[in-house]
């Protein structure tokens, strides 16, 4: 019989839909992050790092690019004979076919995955966050305090708390009550959705919670452990965690990495993180180009000038362009003499020559205020801008456009450019 101590669910099936255009045709834990990453990356590499070389990636939303990205599993060395990394897709069974409707819904699904394995522990995993984490540091927590559930929880300023779900423990770190976003929370330590489970344990909550509609973590298997006082422990971590599921936390923390000295550093030896590398040349900055705090993919040509910037891996700036606070993701093209100002322009996409991008006032969006502000502009993949044209702040753009698609050359702050056929 096959025996690991401890292996890793991977919830990665999320369409991620508070990052509009960004998302339209890809998963979230697809969707690049730092120039030359994907966002699932970071939980994947942080479970070689700590030893986990069995995770199972649960995937459901358009996950042919996530799929294609994880393979086998090589670059993470979960290329495993026993064990290693296995994509888990919903499956038609042989009385229904159902997909996952919740976080907990997923993994019941796939409860057979993860009993062929024989667990003692499972660790429940989000795969849209930007951290590092020693999980083993976490098994030893929960093993130290014989608890049946570890959540790992961050503490956060106490006037933000009412965003989160907030956990209530005691001097030994047991939790004692719940506070899902409270109005006037009585503790300071949120969930980061990261738990470790006793595999019977789990088990059986699933088993009683099959027939709950929607079943999640948060709502329905912690409460119910709780309510039949299982041990619940919170695992107090201290380091950076970014949740990227909004337009502004996503550029936030791509900035960040820029920093002199970046609060997330992705250039430490002891804690790597990996990513599928495809072959392509060396970086090209010309001699009249000017750069200044910016990251810079391979395969990347540079004749303009970046600013602030994260660029990915094989794009293009031209001559007399300007890219200010952006994130560029591959394979874009920004035409020469255009001006590029807080924006997140997503791969292949072209940019005309003379364009002027997060210009002037900011406005509210019309269609979708809290998707699109933080006065960013955001491009679609396989976008095309046409030269000439100026776009304004809060703005979103995705397909293929031409000049007729701009009101006298000009996409006003706050409006949204979908050309019919592509999707939001």
């Amino acid at each position: 019989m096959i025996k690991k101590e401890m292996i890793a669910m991977l919830l990665a099936g999320g369409q991620g839909s508070r990052l509009g255009v960004l998302t339209s045709k890809v998963a979230k834990p697809a969707v690049a992050f730092g120039g030359k990453y994907r966002i699932i990356d970071f939980p994947l590499s942080n479970c070689i790092n700590s030893g986990i070389d069995t995770v199972g990636v649960l995937t459901q939303y358009q996950p042919l690019r996530l799929n294609t990205h994880i393979g086998i599993g090589i670059p993470w060395d979960l290329d495993r004979n026993i064990g290693g990394v296995s994509i888990l897709p919903p499956y038609e069974k042989c009385k229904t076919s159902e997909w996952y409707t919740g976080t907990a819904n997923a993994i019941y699904q796939n409860l057979e995955f993860m009993e062929y394995y024989n667990p003692d522990y499972i660790l429940i995993l989000s795969g849209d966050h930007i951290y590092k984490m020693d999980y083993e540091s976490m098994l030893d927590f929960h093993k130290m305090n014989q608890a049946d559930v570890t959540i790992a929880t961050i503490p956060v300023p106490l006037e933000e708390a009412s965003r989160f779900g907030i956990v209530i423990t005691d001097e030994n770190k047991k939790i004692i009550d719940f506070e899902e976003k409270p109005e006037k929370p009585r503790s300071n330590l949120a969930s980061m959705g990261i738990y470790i489970f006793n595999f019977d344990v789990l088990r059986q909550a699933l088993i009683h919670l099959a027939d709950v509609k929607g079943c999640d973590f948060g709502k329905h298997i912690i409460p119910y452990c709780h309510e039949n006082q299982k041990r619940i422990f919170a695992y107090e971590y201290n380091g950076y965690w970014k949740d990227v599921g909004t337009l502004g936390s996503y550029w936030e923390a791509n900035m960040e990495l820029i920093d002199i000295v970046p609060e997330f550093n992705l250039y430490e030896e002891f804690w790597k993180i990996y990513t599928k590398n495809v072959t392509v040349p060396p970086q090209y900055i010309s001699e009249h180009a000017r750069i200044h705090k910016a990251i810079i993919g391979e395969g990347s040509e540079v004749y303009g000038e970046v600013y602030n910037s994260v660029i990915g891996s094989g794009v293009y700036i031209g001559e007399g362009a300007v890219v200010r606070d952006s994130i560029i993701m591959e394979m874009v093209s920004i035409g020469e003499n255009s001006e590029i100002n807080k924006a997140i322009i997503a791969e292949n996409a072209h940019i005309g020559e003379n364009v002027k991008i997060g210009i002037g006032e900011e406005k509210e969006n019309r269609m979708d205020p809290k998707i699109y502000s933080f006065g960013l502009v955001t491009i679609g993949e396989n976008t095309n801008i046409p030269p000439n044209v100026e776009i304004g702040k809060n703005t979103a753009i995705s397909g293929i456009t031409d000049v007729e698609d701009y009101n006298d050359g000009i996409l006003e702050s706050g409006e949204t450019l979908i050309k019919v056929g592509e999707t939001i």
